[in-house]
């Protein structure tokens, strides 16, 4: 239940509200302030008063980097030991059941998860080997035109950077994601002609004016280094298109002086990087009966020290890859910041959940300033310390200025699709 009644129709005013300062164009950590509302639009403040005590607002959320299509199968599919290698198999032996159906139910359950806790965009990888694609497209493009308006629904494919040499729909899925305004996506490890295939595929993007979005480096190896080879190829090619790197988890555990550099050559490369925290520290590092010493995340603080575009995300949601997470983008932003020790440095890691990956995939930047949509995430909190401490599950949702039902969908309603032959 919200912990605040708004009014349903009217002009008013949410009187002596918290905002980070950095949303709003000011110096500082947070502000209060009052912010008006007026035919689904920030405006000046007038009409009727609403009395806020500090409540802190938000513009709704943009969740860059998730995977719908393997959203909730958990219950049919559960990994065996926890581990990258257990979650890939499982995932793989899963897609018989994979029809347009399965996945358009379990995609709507997560976009209806993500939609009540406040999220208003959403890009989702699709797997899209072994012709999966033509099984999961037709219910993304269903979907995106379903929710318009409500969630703004992107999505990228997924195959492996080896898929040049071995699937006969590579070309296909470029020219349908073309046609459908889909990210061009790809998995990237060490492999011998990785650079050949990596220039192969940015003028493959680049001919068909599509952006590029890459799984990179997702292990704690330190000797895995194909993010250089990614901004080389980048670099060497001229692609000019929007270029995202998700995971880069290798460099938490590479030599000090090779991180950097590597860095360097990221911002030179002019990518933008995705960090995906829950996912990561479930996945890396595990080893039967033995305490993980990793945490799984990439050097967001040096990246954001040079420039580089960061952005947080759910990934995946009850599934071989991650057994949790609900598509809530404020326990994504609550998460990160204990897990890369956010706290104690800048003050607008905020931007990392809203508006850096709305520019970074194209959507409309959410705003606080008067004239923009009135979608906001109003929490009880007053500060960052009672934000993070709990869930806010007593927020308030407001699109267009009008409280959402934020009822979730039960768990139960998959409960048809869990029994498989």
């Amino acid at each position: 239940m919200d912990f605040k009644t708004l009014p349903a129709t009217g002009h008013f005013t949410l009187r002596d509200v918290t905002v980070p300062a950095c949303l709003v164009g000011r110096d500082g950590d947070l502000l209060r302030i009052d912010i008006g509302i007026s035919e689904g639009k920030i405006a000046a403040p007038g009409g009727a008063d609403v009395q806020m005590a500090g409540a802190m607002v938000l513009p709704c959320f943009t969740d860059m980097h998730t995977h719908l299509d393997k959203g909730h199968i958990w219950h049919r599919a559960p990994n065996p030991d926890g581990t990258f290698d257990g979650a890939l198999n499982t995932v793989r032996e899963d897609h018989a059941n994979w029809t347009t159906e399965d996945v358009m139910a379990r995609m709507e359950f997560g976009i209806r998860s993500a939609y009540a806790h406040g999220t208003r965009a959403i890009r989702t990888h699709m797997d899209s080997m072994g012709g999966q694609y033509k099984r999961s497209l037709p219910a993304m493009t269903a979907l995106r035109e379903k929710w318009a308006g409500r969630v703004e629904l992107q999505f990228s494919s997924l195959m492996t950077v080896d898929a040049y040499d071995r699937d006969e729909d590579l070309v296909a899925i470029a020219d349908a994601l073309a046609g459908a305004g889909g990210a061009f996506g790809l998995v990237t490890f060490p492999m011998e002609g990785i650079r050949d295939r990596l220039d192969a595929y940015f003028t493959m993007a680049a001919e068909r004016g599509l952006s590029a979005d890459l799984h990179v480096d997702e292990t704690m190896n330190a000797d895995v280094e194909t993010l250089r080879d990614v901004a080389q190829s980048v670099i060497d090619t001229g692609f000019d298109g929007p270029v995202v790197v998700g995971h880069c988890c290798s460099l938490s555990t590479q030599d000090e002086a090779r991180a950097m550099d590597t860095l360097d050559l990221v911002a030179k490369a002019g990518l933008q990087v995705v960090s995906l925290p829950m996912c990561n520290l479930y996945l890396q590092d595990r080893h039967p009966a033995r305490t993980p010493r990793g945490r799984g995340v990439t050097l967001v603080h040096e990246m954001k020290a040079r420039g580089i575009p960061v952005s947080f995300a759910s990934d995946n949601t009850r599934d071989p890859f991650y057994a949790y997470g609900d598509l809530d983008m404020l326990e994504v932003l609550r998460q990160a910041t204990r897990i890369a020790h956010l706290d104690h440095s800048e003050t607008d890691w905020v931007r990392t959940v809203t508006t850096t990956p709305a520019q970074t995939c194209g959507f409309d930047i959410p705003s606080l300033e008067p004239g923009a949509p009135a979608d906001l995430v109003i929490c009880r909190a007053r500060e960052w310390t009672e934000l993070y401490a709990r869930p806010q599950s007593d927020r308030i949702v407001l699109r267009e200025g009008r409280a959402i039902d934020r009822t979730l969908p039960d768990y139960s309603e998959l409960d048809d699709l869990m029994r498989t032959p």
